[in-house]
């Protein structure tokens, strides 16, 4: 009697310890016996499904189960474990991922064990280590000076224009066309200030809705309006005190958000939207632009106080049409970036490659020489390793042809030197051209190049490929 009664109490004390370890584990979990009746269930399964004891124990293990398939029932079956199956349990539907067990003792099968995770407190917290990472990336200038790549007169002007600009408080408008590079000097200006231990807020004003963007900007109280966030919510103004904001396609804000950035820039204080209390902000403010600015002061849609409020530094980004002879350089840095991101060992451009990229008119820019070189590559099979013309996609030419001043051009009514197939007819045509520009620039090669609108370097490739350097 003794040893039955101490067998009892040595029971009684290991469930209670395996009731205190069910009770205190996060997850939820799940028993069920042979048959599938629910037998254990603990108190984060109660949490996690809105279901009690009363509704589940000694009821069949599908009670819980608003979407899929009972994951105890096919354990039962099967006697193997089975992991990671998605599915709604309770009233609630909630979304859970769902690990069973089978219970074997003494090599039968007595029921099986199941553990619930709570997917909807993952995605939760998913979700807000992206919004961070967004604000880490928002809140980053992450290239120099260093990484604008140009030794054309026109970058190295504006570079010199931006350093000079960098540390002082003045407002700086970066103007030039879309895909110039903006964006990359706004960096580089943030990184050569005092600032640059601050942080650096990047804003495309054409990007977001014009009804969102004056409470992106500067904020709102709570109850500023329907769905406005419990304790109102800073904004981007706010984010970037101590710091740097730059407000890309500046010209595209309506007059409403106008008159708000003037004040902003005026007395260096924001007002949330719902709100009334000036907060005051120490922010640096860069601005770009791909937009007419003087011509939207005409129609009235841009305030031209604001316009003398942003506009105290400009800085021209050239085009890349103006700057030709930058073309290869930019061309081996995205052969070695692209080339490392796509896998691919790129040893070299071929000069013809060059020649065809130096002929192009590139109307976006950096951004589409970019995008250019990176279609270039992916044309490339995986054991080639330099760009030929083949790889090229097609692009539009430069203009139509520019004959030297004061010539007509070859006449193509007379055959006489050009007989033969079509490459031999443009390369006798194209020789001739190249002999008239040398001969009407008195043999000075860069001016040659600026009567034909090509790029010197072009000049040369094409001199050479006749004979005639």
């Amino acid at each position: 009697m003794k040893e039955l009664s101490q067998q009892v109490t040595d029971l009684e004390k290991a469930r209670s310890l395996l009731k205190a370890i069910l009770y205190s584990t996060n997850d939820a979990i799940s028993v069920v016996d042979e048959n599938g009746i629910q037998i254990l269930i603990n108190p984060a399964y109660t949490r996690i499904t809105g279901l009690t004891e009363e509704d589940v124990l000694n009821k069949p293990c599908t009670v819980d189960i608003a979407e899929g398939e009972s994951v105890h029932l096919r354990v039962l079956k099967s006697k193997k474990p089975i992991r990671g199956v998605p599915m709604k349990v309770g009233p609630g539907r909630r979304p859970v991922v769902v690990n069973v067990a089978p219970i074997i003792l003494e090599g039968r099968l007595k029921g099986s064990v199941g553990i619930i995770h709570d997917i909807s407190e993952i995605r939760k917290l998913t979700e807000e280590l992206e919004h961070a990472k967004s604000l880490i990336r928002r809140m980053t200038a992450k290239y120099t000076f260093e990484d604008i790549i140009g030794e054309s007169e026109l970058v190295k002007s504006a570079i010199s224009q931006a350093e000079h600009a960098a540390d002082t408080p003045a407002t700086v408008l970066l103007r030039g066309e879309s895909g110039t590079g903006k964006e990359l000097f706004a960096h580089a200006m943030h990184n050569a200030s005092s600032r640059r231990e601050g942080p650096f807020v990047r804003v495309n004003c054409a990007a977001i809705a014009e009804s969102l963007l004056e409470s992106e900007l500067f904020g709102y109280e709570e109850g500023a309006f329907t769905g406005a966030a419990r304790g109102g919510k800073k904004g981007y103004f706010e984010e970037a005190n101590g710091g740097t904001i730059f407000l890309d396609e500046i010209g595209d804000i309506n007059p409403a958000v106008q008159a708000k950035m003037l004040r902003v820039l005026q007395e260096k204080e924001i007002v949330r939207v719902g709100g009334t209390k000036p907060v005051p902000v120490d922010v640096r403010v860069i601005t770009a632009t791909n937009a007419n600015l003087e011509q939207r002061i005409k129609e009235g849609s841009f305030r031209e106080d604001l316009y003398y409020r942003v506009n105290v530094i400009p800085v021209f980004i050239p085009p890349l049409r103006g700057r030709r002879e930058d073309i290869p350089l930019l061309m081996a840095h995205f052969r070695r970036k692209l080339g490392q991101e796509f896998g691919r060992r790129v040893a070299k451009i071929d000069p013809r490659v060059i020649e065809i990229f130096m002929d192009y008119e590139w109307p976006g820019n950096v951004r589409e020489l970019e995008n250019v070189v990176g279609r270039t590559i992916i044309n490339m099979n995986y054991n080639e390793e330099v760009i030929m013309p083949r790889h090229v996609p097609p692009l539009r030419p430069l203009h139509k042809a520019v004959w030297p001043e004061g010539t007509a051009g070859p006449d193509f009514s007379q055959r006489e030197g050009l007989e033969g197939s079509l490459e031999e007819i443009i390369n006798a045509v194209e020789k001739k051209v190249l002999q008239k520009a040398l001969e009407k620039a008195s043999n000075n090669k860069t001016a040659a190049a600026r009567i034909l609108g090509i790029a010197t370097r072009s000049l040369y490739y094409k001199l050479e490929k006749h004979g005639l350097s």
